[in-house]
């Protein structure tokens, strides 16, 4: 089997979210076109709506109204699978008075979040998250701004801080110790947000947001990498992603390919509302292995999971320093991606918080049933995984890709060849 061909990722997740969040705070009227279908911007939709925002969909478009944060108080909101919709709701309800309860699956409800309560306390919210879990209580308003440091490199977190810094009395400084994804601060000051950056992190003030017009999102950057990762280790493969976003911020994952000598070319077509193009892969015999430094994982996190299959057929000894983060995703990523990829006779092995890949290891399917541990990105790695050995493999809730890919079967079928 081989992949050949072109597909459109679906729009982007981290900034659909955004869009739709940041219209509970803004004024005005916007047109999104490529809103991401997957179920988790579909939680973050559901609950503006929930929360009294207001939300429609048309043949071109998911319309936006701003809500200028007038919210429904006392709302109880089922977050579902998705980490950024109650993380970032945090920080937003934090600053709205009255009272709220975030809330999700069996998933979500172990994933941490008092690395988020713990500023917005600072901050002057009230914050209750038994065990640091979900269900999150939240009594918001009357905030004022604070300089925090976050304690790891987290997009969520740091969006979080600066929805509760926009809206905070005085001014709020959001320092990070390694860069990472900056949808937020781009959207914001699109949105009219008194925010600008400063030596090792953000200052953001009091605003008023307006949303623009008109946003058109680009295809998800994580979601194409699945097969373009794939690709690049399929002999006869050869792929193009079409409208793919290429901030800086979130193609880490190209970065290691090249440096791994991947056949890559990458285009870029336009930059509005951030930089999107072309990107197309095509099987690379002589890969090489190489290092991932710790303050590389932030900017490709989600693509950990794929990188460590392409790890698997290059030369020598790959290391990803520092993934420990991927322990507390919608599952334990580290221990899924070995064990899975393990038991098709990758050598891989977790050291410490370093991940481990020593290649190049042909792969063979196993004789039992995989496990995707109801993780999305691991249900597609294992799936390319088969690809790669010629085998449809048998995997425990394999549908669970629809999380972040809907399409992603579908895609796959137009691929195949």
């Amino acid at each position: 089997m081989r992949l050949k061909g072109s597909f459109a990722p679906p729009g982007d997740k981290s900034i659909s979210h955004r869009a739709g969040l940041f219209s509970l705070l803004a004024r005005g009227r916007m047109r999104v076109s490529n809103y991401s279908p997957c179920q988790d911007c579909s939680s973050t939709l559901g609950a503006v709506k929930l929360l009294g925002g207001e939300v429609r969909f048309s043949e071109d478009g998911v319309w936006l109204t701003g809500a200028q944060g007038r919210l429904r108080a006392g709302a109880s909101v089922d977050c579902g699978n998705s980490g950024t919709t109650l993380r970032l709701l945090m920080g937003l309800l934090a600053g709205v008075p009255g009272s709220f309860v975030l809330d999700g699956d069996e998933s979500l409800r172990r994933r941490p979040m008092e690395r988020v309560a713990t500023p917005l306390r600072l901050m002057g919210a009230r914050v209750e998250c038994p065990g640091g879990r979900p269900p999150v209580s939240l009594f918001g308003g009357g905030l004022r701004g604070i300089d925090y440091t976050l304690p790891v490199a987290s997009a969520q977190l740091k969006s979080a801080l600066l929805l509760a810094g926009v809206q905070a009395g005085g001014n709020t400084f959001v320092g990070e110790p390694v860069k990472s994804r900056d949808h937020s601060e781009r959207l914001l000051a699109l949105c009219g947000a008194n925010i600008r950056q400063e030596p090792g992190g953000w200052r953001i003030e009091r605003s008023e947001l307006t949303l623009p017009e008109e946003l058109r999102v680009p295809g998800d950057a994580s979601s194409a990498a699945f097969f373009l990762c794939a690709a690049a280790i399929t002999p006869g493969s050869d792929v193009t992603s079409e409208g793919t976003l290429l901030n800086p911020t979130r193609i880490g994952f190209l970065r290691v390919l090249e440096r791994m000598g991947a056949n890559l070319a990458i285009e870029e077509q336009g930059r509005v509302p951030e930089e999107w193009g072309q990107v197309r892969a095509a099987y690379s015999p002589e890969l090489k292995a190489c290092q991932v430094r710790a303050e590389e994982i932030p900017l490709l996190v989600d693509e950990v999971p794929i990188l460590a299959l392409v790890a698997t057929q290059a030369r020598g000894t790959t290391v990803m320093k520092e993934v420990g983060e991927l322990r507390v995703k919608e599952s334990d990523r580290l221990a899924a991606v070995a064990s899975g990829l393990g038991a098709m006779g990758a050598d891989i092995s977790i050291e410490g918080e370093d991940l481990v890949i020593n290649g190049p290891t042909p792969l063979k399917a196993p004789a039992g049933e995989l496990d995707s541990f109801g993780d999305h990105r691991i249900a597609m790695t294992l799936t390319l995984a088969g690809v790669l050995c010629g085998q449809e493999l048998a995997i425990k809730d394999a549908g669970c890709a629809a999380v972040s890919y809907p399409g992603f079967g579908h895609d796959l079928g137009l691929l195949l060849q």
